[in-house]
């Protein structure tokens, strides 16, 4: 929980960059009511955004609450920043609220831009071959890549466009199916890659 000022600047910073090529909405979350550190970590981040990102919609959130809030109201959220700790707690609790880990991408970003595109999941394989793998998390993980890499968020929003279409009209993998899924409507891997790419043309 040892953080010093460029470090948080420099969090802080890929932090407003994401929230500029979205919805110009940024949560900090912190617990400044209890730990020095987070006292530094909102200080500096309200110097930072105020300075360089005025634009910026920028709240603060104590951890906790944050957690309540990821749970039962996530739609508020868009961009939260956080220290590693709190990040790693809230990052789990959001690949809960997808209903499967198959369902999130990452990125792991440098401070150009340029960085990691990657499915949360690992490599699953126990059933590798079986065509039970959700690919969404891979195909929005380049999603991320055309966004955040290459600034082509046009290109970035109709492949995200595409997946809500497919899961709005009630395909799923079967991951991610209830019991009153169709039969017909739950796809394999190779399936939902296919009627993704439908949706896109």
């Amino acid at each position: 929980m040892i953080y010093s000022v460029p470090e948080i600047q420099r969090i802080t910073k890929v932090a407003c960059d994401a929230a500029m090529k979205r919805n110009k909405k940024l949560t900090s979350v912190d617990k400044a009511n209890v730990l020095e550190s987070s006292k530094l970590w909102r200080k500096v981040v309200v110097d930072y955004v105020q300075r360089h990102y005025p634009q910026l919609q920028l709240s603060h959130m104590y951890v906790d609450n944050a957690a309540m809030q990821l749970a039962t109201n996530p739609k508020q959220f868009d961009v939260i920043v956080t220290e590693n700790m709190f990040g790693d707690i809230l990052s789990d609790l959001a690949s809960a609220i997808t209903g499967s880990i198959g369902m999130l991408p990452s990125a792991s970003l440098s401070e150009t831009g340029f960085g990691l595109f990657e499915p949360i999941h690992g490599s699953a394989p126990d059933i590798a071959g079986q065509g039970k793998a959700n690919p969404l998390a891979q195909i929005l993980s380049g999603s991320m890549m055309l966004k955040y890499a290459f600034g082509l968020n046009t290109e970035s929003t109709a492949v995200e466009q595409a997946i809500m279409a497919v899961l709005e009209d009630g395909y799923r993998t079967g991951d991610i199916a209830s019991v009153s899924t169709p039969k017909d409507k739950i796809l394999s891997t190779s399936a939902m890659g296919d009627r993704v790419t439908g949706y896109l043309q």
